[in-house]
């Protein structure tokens, strides 16, 4: 009899790691060599790198020479120079190429299709994981779902739903006369009602709240630097996302609102666009970070006429955008943390690259550029144990690019390999 139960002790303790063997032994292997790769941990440049990628994950990082595991499969990426993929903390992929009065033709069935094709865009843009900051009728929820569930190609997503705002404001519909009585779905004023709507659209599927804390640069009738919400407002919005595990960031251009967002307890400020010392201190001492599209103006000021915005957008625009790119420099010099949003959805989706360049312009040297661009974006995220880095245990999130983008921040507009989540997706 005792023999019995040791047989069977130790046969339940065999089988179940017999069977994990079993399952690692099933997970395919790829090793991906070449001859260079941006360290974003150690803030360095390797060469003569070899990764090994079991299932979706990377299981080590050594040296071109070092021992391949039987039966994997050799993806030699020769002259290129790899790195994490980029994570954008401030997107709207399903927004349509449509501005104002033309915005209002787009139904949330064709904003969702839409999305399907921007997904695929930036994914192969390099961009691996992206937060989604706003749209219409929860259609990043459905684009989300639908990558997750391999129905279409795209970058890893959290989202927002619906953003919040007052009546009225830069997240509220102002393009209607009164007798359409159009209100958007974020909509909410006074503390209760704020804590209210922030619990329906976690109902609905959102992972971060967003709201307006001033007015906005696309939006009709207000102005940037104008505060919306109150103090109040704000604290008891951050309170209730807090509570069920939501971070939140905050749109907000002018200094009284950002001031404001951070005292409420915010985790970002969007655009962060009219800063002065006192906002940079608080930023600073309350860990806040800033995600600050420094390349939009180029786009807004160049395109965003003869595509549809309002004149009084880009009169707005013509006000704010170097000073949003000099309160970026003061920002980041006074050690403001820092991550990589870059608006997409405004500019055509896929050249969220293009803002790598503008970091390094305003202030950062390249290598910090894109630390920011992975790791300072995926800690905002609270995902720095999975992405933002090659290194073992990660998600084996790899781009590639031909050129040394040390030398040619442009580079990052032309990656040539892309690998989320071990399947490679560009440059097989």
């Amino acid at each position: 009899m005792k023999t019995s139960i040791k047989a069977l002790l130790i046969a339940s303790v065999c089988l179940p790691l017999a069977a994990m063997a079993e399952e690692q032994a099933a997970e395919p292997v790829m090793v991906l060599k070449a001859a260079h790769m941006i360290d974003t941990v150690a803030g360095k440049r390797r060469d003569d790198v070899m990764v090994i990628v079991r299932g979706d994950r990377i299981e080590r990082v050594g040296k071109i020479g070092d021992a391949i595991p039987e039966g994997a499969k050799v993806v030699d990426l020769g002259d290129k120079t790899i790195m994490p993929g980029l994570v954008d903390s401030h997107t709207h992929m399903t927004g349509a190429p449509f501005y104002g009065y033309e915005g209002l033709k787009v139904s949330v069935p064709r904003s969702a299709l839409y999305g399907a094709k921007n997904a695929r865009i930036t994914l192969l843009a390099g961009i691996t994981t992206v937060r989604d900051v706003g749209a219409s009728g929860y259609s990043d929820v459905a684009l989300r779902d639908a990558i997750n569930d391999g129905d279409v190609p795209g970058p890893r997503m959290l989202v927002a739903g619906t953003s919040l705002g007052m009546t009225g404001g830069h997240c509220d519909s102002n393009l209607l006369p009164s007798e359409y009585h159009q209100k958007s779905g974020g909509v909410a004023d006074g503390p209760w009602a704020v804590r209210a709507k922030v619990r329906e659209v976690i109902k609905y599927g959102a992972d971060v709240i967003k709201f307006c804390a001033t007015g906005g640069v696309l939006s009709k009738g207000d102005s940037p630097g104008a505060q919306q919400y109150s103090l109040e407002e704000m604290t008891a919005l951050v309170e209730e996302a807090h509570l069920h595990g939501r971070r939140v960031a905050a749109h907000a251009h002018g200094t009284d609102g950002i001031k404001a967002a951070i005292r409420a307890g915010v985790d970002s400020i969007e655009h962060a666009s009219i800063l002065d010392d006192e906002a940079i201190k608080m930023a600073k001492e309350h860990g806040t970070y800033f995600s600050m599209d420094i390349y939009n103006d180029d786009y807004i000021l160049s395109e965003g006429l003869k595509n549809g915005m309002l004149p009084e957008s880009i009169e707005k625009e013509k006000a704010i955008g170097l000073t949003q790119r000099q309160s970026f420099r003061r920002a980041y010099k006074g050690g403001v943390k820092m991550a990589f949003g870059t608006d997409e959805g405004v500019y055509p989706h896929g050249d969220n690259g293009k803002q790598m360049a503008k970091l390094v312009e305003w202030g950062m040297s390249p290598m910090v550029a894109i630390q920011t661009a992975t790791m300072g974006s995926a800690t905002l995220l609270g995902m720095q144990d999975d992405i933002g880095a090659i290194t073992a245990g990660r998600f084996a999130d790899i781009i590639a690019v031909d050129g040394d983008p040390f030398k040619d921040a442009s580079e990052y507009t032309r990656v040539t390999f892309v690998m989320k989540g071990g399947e490679v997706y560009k440059g097989k």
